[in-house]
């Protein structure tokens, strides 16, 4: 019964954990897509905000919905986090990006995926019992 607790109140807190986090790494590529050249603000940073926003409503969803729904949700997140990684990348390889905002920012977004994948992880193992 103790074990179960601790693993219940571990996942908990990683999600409320990934909140301010996700909040940090928001504001900070706000700032870096605002001095992309005007094009590419328009195509890949507007592509980008609608990604970080969509993968905050995930974020916030997977603390209201039922245990059984969350792995949905968080593999969702996975899957948006691959795609600002992409996105990264390509910003970066076109020199829309330095190398100091790319480190960073890459940083955060495995950091972040560190907190996804540990939740998965719990998930899929709690899922199956």
């Amino acid at each position: 019964m103790r074990k179960w607790r601790l693993e219940k109140s571990m996942s908990s807190e990683n999600e409320l954990k990934l909140i301010p986090i996700y909040e940090n790494y928001m504001e900070y590529m706000i700032q870096t897509l605002i001095k992309l050249p005007r094009i590419e603000k328009f195509s890949i940073g507007n592509e980008y905000k609608c990604s970080m926003y969509k993968l905050l409503e995930y974020i916030l969803y997977v603390s209201k919905i039922e245990k059984e729904k969350r792995l949905e949700y968080i593999n969702k997140i996975d899957a948006e986090l691959n795609c600002q990684r992409i996105y990264l990348r390509i910003m970066y390889k076109n020199k829309w990006i330095n190398d100091k905002k790319f480190n960073v920012s890459i940083t955060k977004v495995g950091e972040i995926g560190k907190i996804v994948g540990g939740l998965i992880k719990y998930y899929v193992k709690n899922n199956k019992e």
